[in-house]
């Protein structure tokens, strides 16, 4: 290929090579550790759930269901059929396998995420610095995560989760960060003059003010956890996903469908529940 830039070419592939071979290098006991202590809380979280029978499941879902739905009985219905045709295809323990990946990354992504955005709102410099990463880590191809997932971890669950917190973070971040932000200021002048610390400004005014919209990125960021379900099975990850990569490669229409339909039912359950969830909370 010819080189049509004058000046010469920046070795940024070398570069970011280095970089991760050096903290494969140095952190390589760490990363050995997170993915023995990783498996074994997903596997067993996954196993956990594999213990409720399937039927007893659907039914405690369909009845959360039915009161964050406000008694409306739309969604415990499409849960008891959803969540029944799953069963009935033989992938309730690919599902179980999913919901644990999805849970446990979406809970890490929040615990991350929540004082990250907090920490844009309070601070601009903070802000500044943080706001050019999470576009880097929106913009990037879901596909790129895999490569230092993989060199840190190897194959397995673990770096599917890895690979499923960075792609899911950015969303709670930025809604925390927006949410705070967006508090009259005058509420937080009148905190201000009752002699509130700045703990008590933030958990007794700011973070309950902000909780309908960080709920949106909470939202957000497990659904973004739930979009690398596919991805995540290309090295290694258990779940609904390795049944849609296994379809592809045997070229399988119909094992494809069914399992995409699984993760529909999914992806919509969750959806759904958090947005009542959501809706309950204004």
């Amino acid at each position: 290929m010819t080189n049509l830039w004058p000046l010469p070419v920046l070795p940024v592939a070398r570069w970011v090579e280095a970089a991760t071979d050096w903290l494969t290098n140095v952190l390589g006991g760490l990363f050995d550790s997170l993915q023995t202590s990783g498996s074994w809380v997903i596997s067993g979280f996954s196993n956990l759930l594999l213990v409720i029978p399937p039927a007893l499941f659907i039914l405690v879902i369909a009845v959360i269901a039915y009161f964050v739905s406000k008694k409306r009985l739309g969604l415990p219905t499409f849960v008891l059929v959803g969540l029944g045709y799953v069963l009935n295809q033989g992938l309730w323990d690919s599902l179980m396998s999913t919901v644990s990946i999805v849970i446990i990354s979406s809970i890490i992504a929040i615990v991350i995420g929540v004082p990250v955005g907090i920490l844009a709102a309070k601070n601009e410099i903070a802000n500044a610095i943080i706001k050019p990463i999470l576009d880097l880590m929106q913009t990037m191809p879901a596909f790129v995560y895999l490569i230092p997932a993989v060199a840190f971890f190897g194959i397995g669950v673990v770096p599917g989760a890895f690979a499923s917190v960075i792609f899911a973070l950015p969303p709670t971040v930025r809604f925390t960060n927006l949410g705070i932000r967006q508090i009259s200021g005058e509420l937080v002048e009148a905190a201000d003059s009752f002699g509130s610390t700045g703990a008590q400004k933030l958990f007794k005014v700011e973070l309950p003010l902000a909780k309908n919209t960080i709920m949106a990125g909470i939202n957000q960021t497990v659904m973004l956890a739930l979009s690398m379900v596919v991805i995540g099975s290309m090295i290694g990850a258990p779940g609904l996903g390795r049944q849609v990569l296994y379809a592809v490669q045997s070229a399988e229409v119909g094992t494809g469908f069914v399992a995409g339909l699984a993760i529909v039912v999914l992806a919509i359950v969750i959806d759904r529940m958090t947005q009542w969830v959501n809706s309950d909370s204004k």
